[in-house]
């Protein structure tokens, strides 16, 4: 394989930062197709990065031969092309999260298990230096005890994040970070959700249904226990961060970037990051994907959490997963 063939579904911000990431800093990649729903759009990435312009997926895989493929699309609209994918046997790079729903989910890994095909999930902050430096500090302490994450702030701008049905909510879609980042981290998946939330101060903002403020408390499978707190009501103030925290020592991933041991705070290593681009398109190459940090079937876990609390915001109850 001279040059990894990249198709493109969905050319939006996410998209095209995956795009000039790719463009500026790999020679061993061929931009050969670019599929937006809006026709400019996707016209717009072909004439600046190369490639056919297309609206529909379909036609696309139909008419040109791609080794891997970018699905930058809303939560919501996940599905087909994932399925088209696997039976193509064509790799995928999926943004994150994967899906507002868990059934849909589960068949599209269902997909993935049956085939094989390499998978990688934007999930990118497992590839920071921090959260690298951040992981080996917290491997080497006899117990993690508990977490507190954070996505506090404003509203996003774009119109189907702040619809239930489209985003799953601040939490699935945003907070999704410091979900992952906490099992990552922790090192174990879910095993109980309990979430609340809370509405009502932002009525003056048009189809918006999501959640103002919610709290999910979650026990691991290890027994770590960890709260995180969405928020998208804020104006002029921001917390995102993950707090993890052993006997005589807390790390901090985002906001500050520090540990604290014992009293004495430092900053934590930024050093030794990778790149989510290079590590996809080297298993791509290879065809082992071992060195991606985030697969579909790992994301599934934890979009399995978020899901439980939204779930648990309708029901009052607890979920076991």
């Amino acid at each position: 394989m001279e040059k990894v063939k990249l198709g493109f579904i969905g050319t939006g911000g996410m998209a095209s930062a995956h795009m000039r990431n790719l463009n500026d800093n790999f020679e061993d990649v061929e931009f050969t197709a670019m599929c937006d729903i809006s026709e400019a759009r996707a016209k717009d990435c072909a004439q600046e990065f190369g490639g056919n312009a297309y609206t529909d997926f379909r036609v696309m895989y139909d008419k040109e031969e791609l080794d891997a493929v970018y699905i930058c699309t809303p939560p919501f609209a996940h599905g087909e092309q994932e399925r088209i994918a696997c039976e193509r046997g064509i790799a995928m790079f999926i943004e994150k999260p994967i899906h507002s729903e868990l059934e849909p989910a589960v068949v599209i890994n269902d997909y993935i298990e049956q085939t094989g095909v390499i998978t990688s999930v934007g999930y990118h902050w497992r590839y920071g230096g921090n959260a690298q430096n951040a992981k080996a500090m917290l491997d080497a302490e006899p117990q993690i005890l508990g977490a507190l994450g954070y996505w506090i702030g404003g509203l996003p701008g774009t119109p189907w994040w702040r619809v239930r049905a489209q985003s799953g909510g601040q939490h699935v879609e945003q907070t999704t970070h410091i979900f992952d980042l906490a099992r990552f981290l922790i090192g174990s998946d879910g095993k109980t959700v309990h979430g609340v939330a809370a509405s009502g101060s932002m009525t003056d903002i048009p189809n918006y249904d999501v959640d103002d403020i919610s709290m999910v408390n979650i026990e691991f499978q290890n027994g770590t226990v960890a709260n995180i707190v969405s928020s998208c009501a804020m104006a002029g103030y921001g917390r995102v961060q993950l707090e993890v925290f052993c006997r005589g020592l807390v790390v901090t991933v985002g906001g500050p970037n520090n540990f604290n041991r014992k009293g004495e705070t430092e900053q934590l290593s930024s050093a030794g990051g990778q790149d989510r681009d290079r590590v996809f398109i080297d298993a791509v190459k290879s065809g082992d994907g071992s060195e991606i940090l985030s697969s579909y079937s790992d994301a599934l876990q934890t979009l399995r959490i978020m899901l439980a609390a939204s779930t648990s915001f309708r029901t009052g109850k607890a979920v076991d997963l």
